[in-house]
């Protein structure tokens, strides 16, 4: 592979990519040009247009670089070029994390795990030594004492609404079929139950 040095005002992005790159992901590619520079070269062709890298590029020219490595591939016609495109978004997903060498790396690493792309809160719960692990899973979901305040609150108020429209209940029992509706007596009063809902007649 010949990989030569090609001032970024050079290259042109393609008319349309298929790979949309998020702030976050540029943020990643900066940390990581930052940190290591540039591992890989722009892929370009003779006419220097981006075949693969545009975020690298966008990378590079946010950070002020005037100059990036590329590969200048000649020859192809442009449905060679619409395939090498597709083919170095796609090929690069259908790869899987073997994730116990992952957890290798990590537990290697130690405390040093400011990695591009990687969260380094999602890395540290990776390697917590298991005391650790269960006191910060005992902790998760826990409510404050406000808070448990405010659903203690809402809570009375609403078996008071219930007990309230029960004391006002009355139950009406229509006339059977065929007979004369009888005078009326005091109505019969329920209570709700607060645990299933059913009446309860007093």
């Amino acid at each position: 592979m010949n990989v030569t040095r090609k001032l970024l005002s050079e290259l042109r992005r393609p008319e349309r990519n298929v790979r949309m790159h998020t702030d976050k992901q540029l943020k990643e590619f900066r940390r990581s040009v930052e940190m290591f520079g540039q591992i890989r070269p722009i892929v370009v062709d003779e006419d220097g247009v981006i075949l693969a890298g545009n975020g690298l590029y966008e990378t590079l020219l946010s950070m002020g670089r005037t100059e990036a490595d590329c590969y200048v591939v000649t020859g192809l016609t442009e449905a060679q070029k619409k395939k090498l495109m597709l083919a170095d978004n796609r090929v690069f997903d259908l790869g899987v994390d073997d994730l116990s060498a992952l957890d290798a790396f990590v537990l290697e690493l130690k405390d040093d795990l400011d990695i591009p792309g990687y969260e380094e809160d999602l890395l540290r719960a990776m390697v917590m030594e298991a005391d650790e692990a269960a006191d910060t899973l005992s902790e998760h979901g826990t409510i404050d004492e406000e808070r448990i305040e405010e659903i203690r609150d809402a809570r009375e108020r609403t078996e008071a609404r219930e007990e309230a429209a029960a004391r006002n209940a009355e139950e009406y029992v229509p006339p059977a079929a065929g007979t004369q509706p009888q005078e009326e007596g005091p109505a019969r009063r329920f209570i709700l139950c607060p645990k299933c809902g059913e009446r309860i007649w007093l």
